[in-house]
């Protein structure tokens, strides 16, 4: 990529392979750490990384920034408690 401003997400083995796959289609992160990250910066792409693994086509995903959107949900990320979340859109990486 480019000079542009990108966003960097490290994932865990599963996530980063279901989005690869293309059944996951957002990545959802905490709101209260990342929402005011997301909008002050102007981002134009993003790089998903397998965990944090040597960086190799089959561990590095580029995608445009798609933008988020904020939306309540419980996981079990987040211990199956309601979190408002940015759901970071990283679709078309399949």
């Amino acid at each position: 990529m480019s000079e542009d401003k990108i966003l960097h997400l490290h994932l865990t083995f599963r996530y980063f392979d279901e989005i690869r796959a293309g059944t996951k289609r957002e990545e959802f992160r905490l709101a209260e750490k990342w929402q005011e990250s997301l909008d002050k910066n102007s981002y134009t792409g993003i790089r998903l990384y397998r965990a944090f693994q040597k960086v190799s086509p089959s561990t590095v995903i580029d995608l445009p920034y798609r933008g988020y959107t904020l939306r309540e949900i419980v996981h079990p990320h987040f211990n199956n408690q309601p979190a408002l979340v940015c759901a970071i859109d990283v679709s078309g990486a399949a």
